[in-house]
This record gives C-alpha cells, structure tokens and sequence, in this order.
C-alpha cells in the first residue's frame, strides 16, 4: 500500500492520497477582508482544484469537518455549502465553532474523498 503525498511542504502535504482515499489538509480562504459567504465560496473552489489535482471529484467526497470562527456565521455559510453539494451526494459532515491560526479567517475545510 504505497502512500502519495501531493504538494509537500517542510510541515504538511495538501493532499495525501492512501489506499484509494484522498485527504485534504485544511482549506482556507486567500483574502482576510472577504466574508463568510466568501470565504467558504473561495474554500470549496480551493476543495475542487485540490481534488481534482487527486483524480477526485466533490461527488466522492465521504466527509467533511467545517470549522467556524463563529456560529452566527453558520446559516450564512450553510447556504453556500448547500448550493455546492448536489443532492444525492452529501457526504458526513461536522460543524464545529474553533479558533482560527488568524482572527481573520472564518471558517476552514477539511476533507477525505475516494479516490
């Protein structure tokens, strides 16, 4: 069972492909400014290249942990997630209020997919 690790740095690999799953590091958004609506807009698009770059698609993904800076930003980024997930295809999920590596970043991503 070979291990891949795609986009290594001295600290982490953005993705790590195992046993014909896919793990992404956590995803946040390029530009502090942005909202939440934004930045988990920014965030799955960051998702899609990454899984993509794995030979994966969104419609594999098996589960994803959301972190939120703050609940009151949950419905807002809910409505974003909801439009990006089809139907049919909504993998587990969990949602939970953390604080950030930065005061600006509102929310993070992480994710395992199939391969």
């Amino acid at each position: 069972m070979t291990i891949e690790r795609i986009e290594s740095t001295e600290r982490m690999s953005r993705i790590v492909k195992h046993n014909g799953t896919v793990y992404l590091c956590g995803q946040t958004a390029g530009q502090a400014d942005w909202d939440i609506t934004e930045q988990t807009r920014q965030c799955l698009e960051k998702v899609d290249a990454l899984l993509a770059k794995a030979g994966s698609h969104r419609d594999r993904i098996l589960s994803v942990t959301i972190y939120i800076r703050d609940m009151k930003d949950f419905a807002a980024m809910n409505v974003v997630w909801d439009a990006w997930v089809a139907d049919g295809e909504k993998p587990a999920r969990a949602c939970v209020e953390a604080r950030m590596a930065r005061p600006e970043i509102l929310v993070e991503l992480t994710v395992v997919a199939a391969a």
